[in-house]
């Protein structure tokens, strides 16, 4: 039963790493294609490239976290884990195929780590965990993140914004100034877009290497190429959805914009991995985009299109969790 289970588990993270090819390739290309650097084809083709060989080539070390270290999943049994993680793949995947099909940007990453929360405190009220158990500490950075990494990545998208339109637009002929910036955009944007492959892969490949037995050991290439096919086909199919959200709907994008909307999400993920806090590639880009689009002023940005990605950050967690506590509860009594 135990091997069932495991082959479900596996199953269950191809399409939660699809999921995440849908919903979080918006991060890396969303500006690109909302400047008109890049064609929608031509991004399909770049982001699924690089959000492969980012999982497969450096998707080692966060997938050996396990979804974030929620769960202390090592004080359970096997079987218990590969039914959590089950459970965890399944929830998170629904919720974000429901926020892709509305085309809201939703964190990945939350919606994974609310799922493995909900796993631990179903398996806390069955006895076979201690409420102190559950890795509260993690799960206090993140909620901190929901607001410092949208924030701090509006902060820093304005002032790169306005600095080159103090030190270069304001100087030189825009269209010569633009034509560079489309250039720098895509390199930055191809950045991202490794990184948040080698990043997010763990949200479906972690709980598969859980399931698997591969707690604190070296996750097998394959399991990370899984992982990376599935982002690589969200990508190609059903991405589209929200690279229109967050590259048309909440501001209007130039080159020179997106470049500094995607530098400062760089650069916050990065100074936030430094500081070993978990953030979402998706707030802090949304945040960015926001940012660059408030430089232009309020009426720039279209606050009911923000309104709602807000509110859908906001219930992912509990959402994710009471589904996972739900489908948890169950496969425990019949499987």
């Amino acid at each position: 039963m135990l091997t069932l289970i495991v082959i479900l588990a596996i199953i269950a993270g191809l399409y939660m790493a699809w999921n995440i090819g849908a919903n979080d390739a918006a991060n890396s290309m969303a500006t690109s294609y909302g400047s008109g650097a890049l064609t929608l084809k031509q991004i399909i083709f770049v982001a699924a490239l690089l959000e492969f060989c980012g999982a497969v080539f450096a998707g080692q070390r966060v997938t050996n976290t396990i979804a974030k270290g929620i769960v202390p999943i090592q004080l359970l049994d096997p079987h218990l884990v590969a039914i959590g993680a089950l459970a965890a793949l399944l929830s998170a995947g629904f919720w974000i195929t429901l926020s892709t099909y509305y085309h809201l940007p939703i964190s990945t990453s939350h919606s994974i780590v609310g799922a493995m929360l909900g796993f631990g405190l179903a398996a806390v009220s069955q006895g076979y965990l201690k409420l102190t158990d559950i890795q509260w500490g993690v799960m206090a950075k993140i909620v901190a993140s929901w607001v410092i990494s949208p924030l701090f990545g509006a902060f820093i998208a304005f002032l790169i914004f306005m600095a080159i339109r103090v030190a270069i637009l304001d100087r030189y002929t825009i269209s010569k100034v633009e034509h560079v910036f489309r250039y720098l955009q895509v390199l930055t944007a191809c950045y991202v877009a490794f990184a948040h492959g080698s990043n997010d892969v763990a949200n479906a490949t972690g709980p598969i290497a859980a399931s698997l037995g591969f707690l604190g050991q070296k996750t097998p290439i394959w399991v990370l190429a899984i992982g990376g096919l599935g982002i690589a086909v969200g990508i190609a199919t059903w991405g589209y959805r929200v690279i229109e959200t967050v590259g048309k709907r909440i501001t209007e994008l130039t080159y020179t914009r997106g470049f500094s909307a995607e530098f400062a999400t760089a650069t916050t993920v990065l100074s936030a991995s430094m500081l070993g806090m978990p953030i979402s590639t998706t707030h802090t880009l949304v945040g960015s985009v926001i940012g660059v689009g408030l430089a232009g002023g309020l009426a720039s940005v279209d606050l009911s299109v923000v309104r709602k990605i807000i509110i859908s950050w906001l219930v992912t967690v509990p959402v994710a969790a009471g589904l996972s506590i739900a489908l948890y509860t169950l496969m425990v009594i019949f499987i």
